[in-house]
Order: structure tokens, then C-alpha cells, then sequence
């Protein structure tokens, strides 16, 4: 995850540096020294790509054709599916009381008729409240009797989440087409297309991660902007400078990604990792950027000047939102455990009550979590998530003849969350190359996607004995793709290239791309609850472990 560019990024000219857009909508292209070699500024932040225009019309355009994939006849089935039991009815109950009560037996049944009857009682939920406060919105917005509405949220944040991908990857590989193409394949995957359609949370922390990880993007240029600036001003460009260099302290993009964070946080904790994960990035890019800036002690500048500051101010915003995202259990009287060290003084006295009893709920969360070892049909180890190995069934049911529009004898109606195998696929091959690109040529683009996906696919290894889905591997979903357009951009090949060789890169890279939209098609009934023929429904199981 260092920060030297010694490569232009793939599919862009050759004479544009390997960074990402400068800062501002409105900056001017970096300007290059008088023998023509690139400047410091041009150096570190890169230039951005000039054609603003596509550089919007791409992005959007593959974001509505993901908002129809998306929202089109997202009430159907109008019935809680697979985890929507919790989270749907979680979120209602925040509607409701502020905090999650318990349901009766049955409940299910009459929630989706329109009469839901929560208990009195406080529930314990396992994960905090954020992601469901989301779908909380969408029925806010169009009733809890709208199937629609249990599900709007989740499918706004896969909508929002193309958009962000196409712009990332715009910034990341200076190429407007690199973008938009990876827009158009997180917009067709099955695995993000399922989350956006159903009512989980899953959905929802990918998009507070991405969003973390595109506002690092931007306090990168903007920083490494200021950088520039700033040693320019002490002396002649490729000076060495003694001590630390210049403190960068206002970085309101890293604060941007800390509240984001705080947000996936407070979505599910496996957003904890992330925020490691790109903490860490941040911090390497900096001292990266010192390094070839010309500061002599770089390495210690990086951590003193830009690691401390970013730990400090990060955790602090971080935490300040994860805690404002349970002010519905800090005001109430009866949620789980919210009385827990009032009625026990002895209990970690030299804290408030209310935090007191929040660490208690958050030690019983904790120990939730790691025992969870029930088994169930559809778990699976996450060696196999790359590949979709075991995808999970979130909804089966078998019409016959002259049910739900079946025209055949049996047919099938599912909801599997099964990723596009184009995108999947690919994108595990390409995260190999993109391992061997960071190790030996040190690409800061491949750093950068790989910090994310690690931070949230490598901590599933650590708990060996949970019960475990593929599911999960919707939140790494988007690095999956940046890893396959950035091998993609790769095989298209440099502006230079011989036009042999950019024909044949284009083809390659174009007919993965279609392969990927045809694929959508194909496996668009399984994603979306399609009443299909029973044998058409097994030519879609190309393995028994997808059954």
C-alpha cells in the first residue's frame, strides 16, 4: 500500500501520471516543470481525467439501470424472507419504541398482513442499530404494510453504492470508462443485487465502508495537494528535507470517512475491521507521500505527524457517532439491559450508569457472536466465498400448475444469493494478479483495493468453530470488481499500445464485460423471485453445493 506510482494506470495515457483526480471539482491539471518532467504535484497527486461530462453521464447511466434491477418489483415476495425476520421487524420496533421488542409466535404472518403486534417486552438484538434504522426509513416513507418499504432502504444503499463504485474507480485507474464499466458490474452481481432487494444489513454496511473508502480517496489528492504545496515553498523541488516536513492537520475528507465509519460500525462490527484496514492505508499513503516528497525521516513523519493525528481524530468522530447511533436505547427505560448498572452500583462505578450498562449489552453482543456455532444448511467456510462455493438460499417456494402465473407442471420461485460468476470468478483470478502487482511493483492502486477486501474477508478466518455464509461476502463485493477492472484495464492495454495489441485487449476486455451482462440475464429469475419452470430453475444449480 506505498504510494509510488511506477506505472500509469491501466487503460490511460502514459503520459498521465498514476494518481488519482486533484483536488476540487474545479482544480486545474497539475502543470509540469519547465524540461517537461512531471511536478512534485503532478508527482504525487496525478492528473485527473478532463472529461468531466462522461466522467458524470457513465456512472449515472449504469446507476439506473441498477436502480431498475434493483427496485423494480421489489415488494415481490410479499413476505418476510430468510434474516428479514429480524432486521424488518427490528426496524419496525425502533419506529415503534425507539429499541427492539420481542414478537409474538407467528408473527411473521401477521406483519406481512399488515398487523404486526410486537410485545412489550425488549428484545436482544445482536447487532446495533444503524442498518436498521435504515430499513426503519423505508417504512416510515411508504407504511410497514408495504413489502416495498420493507426493503426501499436496502435497496437506496445498493443504488447509492454503483454510483460511489463508478466514481471511485474513475479516481482510482484516471479513466472515465474504467469507471463506469465498474459500475455496470457491481450493477448486474446477483450477490449485491440480492442485498439490495432484501431487507439484511449487509447491504447497508457495504455502503458505509465504500463510502469511507472514497472519501479517503479524496483526502489522498487533497492532502498530497497540500503536500506539494508546502515543500515547494521551502526549496527547489528534489531537495532533501530535514526532519519531519510539514504537518497537515485539517483533514476534513479523513473526518468524512471516520463518520462513515462510525457508521458501518453501527451497522455490523465487522465494520471495526475495515476501519483498521483503511486506517492503516491512509496512514502508509502518507508516509509514502513524505518519502517522495524528499522528507529525510519520512517513515517516523508518517506516523508522528499524520498516523497520530488521523488516530486520534478518527477514533474520537468514530466513536462519537457509534455512540449517537443509540440514543434510542440511551433514551428509553426498558430497552435490553438499559437499567443493567443502575440496578447493580457496584458494576464499573466510576462510569456513567448508561455507559456502563451499554458495555455490559456489548459484552453479552460480543460473546453472541463468537459462540455462534449452530449449524444450518446453508453455512459456509470462507474459503469458499471468492468462488461462491455455497451460496445462501434466502427464499424457496414450489408452485404448481396455476399458481403464482406456474404454467408448467412444478416450477420455482427463489431468492438466492448467488454472485454474478463472470464478476466472481474473474474477480478472484484478478485479486491474485493484484496481490502479485502490489507485492512486486508496488502499485498503490492495487493497495489500495486490496486493504478493504482484507479488512473485511480475511477476519472471518479468525473464528473458525462460528457459523458462517457466503452472504458475507456482499461487503467486499465492490473491491472484488475494482479488482477485475483494474485487471481488466491491464489487458485493454496503454494509449501507446500497437493497435494490435489494443484490438485484441479490447476485445478480451469486452467480452468479459458482455459475458458478465449476459450472465445477469440468465440468473436474473434466481435473484429475483421469478416464478420459473422447475427444470429451469436446476439449469440455473450449475453445482450441487449451489442447491
Amino acid at each position: 500500500m506505498t504510494t509510488t506510482p511506477d506505472a500509469p494506470p491501466a487503460g490511460t495515457s502514459p503520459a498521465r501520471p498514476s494518481g488519482a483526480e486533484s483536488e476540487g471539482a474545479g482544480a486545474p491539471p497539475p502543470a509540469s516543470t519547465s524540461d517537461g518532467a512531471p511536478s512534485l504535484r503532478e508527482r504525487l497527486v496525478g492528473r485527473p481525467p478532463t472529461d468531466r461530462l462522461w466522467g458524470w453521464v457513465g456512472p449515472l447511466a449504469v446507476t439506473a439501470l441498477a436502480a431498475v434491477l434493483r427496485l423494480w418489483d421489489l415488494g415481490r415476495p410479499h413476505q418476510l424472507v430468510f434474516d428479514e425476520t429480524y432486521y424488518v421487524k427490528q426496524a419496525y420496533s425502533l419506529l415503534v419504541a425507539g429499541y427492539e421488542l420481542r414478537w409474538p409466535e407467528g408473527a411473521d404472518e401477521a406483519f406481512a398482513a399488515g398487523t404486526p403486534s410486537p410485545l412489550d417486552t425488549a428484545d436482544f438484538p445482536v447487532h446495533p442499530p444503524v442498518g436498521k434504522w435504515v430499513l426503519a426509513l423505508g417504512q416510515l416513507l411508504l407504511g410497514q404494510d408495504s413489502s416495498t418499504g420493507w426493503r426501499l432502504g436496502a435497496a437506496v444503499a445498493g443504488v447509492v453504492s454503483v454510483l460511489l463504485v463508478a466514481r471511485i474507480a474513475r479516481r482510482l485507474f484516471s479513466s472515465t470508462l474504467l469507471g463506469t464499466v465498474a459500475g455496470l458490474l457491481l450493477a448486474v452481481d446477483g450477490q449485491h443485487i440480492v442485498h439490495s432487494r432484501t431487507g439484511l444489513l449487509d447491504g447497508v454496511l457495504t455502503l458505509w465502508v465504500l463510502a469511507a473508502f472514497g472519501a479517503l480517496l479524496l483526502d489522498r489528492d487533497a492532502s498530497r495537494a497540500r503536500l506539494a504545496r508546502a515543500v515547494t515553498t521551502r526549496g527547489p523541488t528534489g531537495a532533501r528535507l530535514a526532519g519531519l516536513g510539514p504537518w497537515l492537520l485539517a483533514r476534513p475528507w479523513r473526518l468524512v470517512a471516520a463518520v462513515c465509519l462510525g457508521l458501518a460500525v453501527g451497522t455490523k462490527w465487522s465494520g471495526l475491521y475495515a476501519f483498521v484496514a483503511l486506517g492503516l492505508m491512509t496512514v502508509l499513503w502518507d508516509a509514502g507521500a513524505r518519502r517522495a516528497a524528499g522528507v529525510r525521516h519520512w517513515f517516523a513523519a508518517g506516523v508522528l505527524k499524520d498516523g497520530v493525528p488521523a488516530a486520534a481524530g478518527m477514533l474520537v468522530v468514530a466513536l462519537g457517532v457509534y455512540l449517537a447511533s443509540w440514543a434510542g436505547w440511551f433514551a428509553s427505560t426498558g430497552a435490553h439491559l438499559r437499567q443493567y448498572a443502575a440496578e447493580r452500583p457496584d458494576y464499573l462505578p466510576w462510569l456513567p450508569d448508561a455507559l456502563a450498562s451499554l458495555w455490559r449489552y456489548h459484552q453479552e453482543m460480543y460473546g453472541f457472536h463468537v459462540g455462534l456455532s449452530s449449524p444450518h444448511p446453508y453455512q459456509a467456510s470462507p474459503e469458499s466465498w471468492l468462488v461462491q462455493g455455497r451460496p445462501t438460499s434466502f427464499f424457496y417456494e414450489a408452485p404448481t400448475l396455476g399458481v403464482d402465473g406456474c404454467a408448467v407442471s412444478a416450477c420455482s420461485r427463489a431468492i438466492t444469493a448467488l454472485g454474478n460468476p463472470v464478476v466472481w470468478w474473474g474477480g478472484a483470478l484478478a485479486v491474485v494478479v493484484l496481490v502479485g502487482v502490489w507485492a512486486l511493483r508496488r502499485d498503490w492502486r492495487a493497495g489500495a483495493v486490496l486493504a478493504p477486501l482484507a479488512g473485511l474477508y480475511l477476519p472471518w478466518f479468525l473464528y473458525p468453530e462460528r457459523t458462517v455464509y457466503t452472504f458475507y461476502s456482499v461487503a467486499f463485493s465492490p473491491y472484488v470488481v475494482l479488482a477485475l477492472v483494474m485487471v481488466l484495464g491491464m489487458v485493454l492495454g496503454r494509449p501507446d499500445a500497437p493497435p494490435r495489441r489494443r484490438r485484441w485487449g479490447a476485445a478480451v476486455a469486452g467480452a468479459v464485460v458482455v459475458a458478465a451482462v449476459l450472465a445477469a440475464a440468465f440468473f436474473w429469475p434466481v435473484w429475483a423471485a421469478q416464478v420459473i419452470p422447475t427444470e429451469h430453475w436446476r439449469w440455473r444449480m450449475w453445482f450441487p453445493s449451489w442447491i
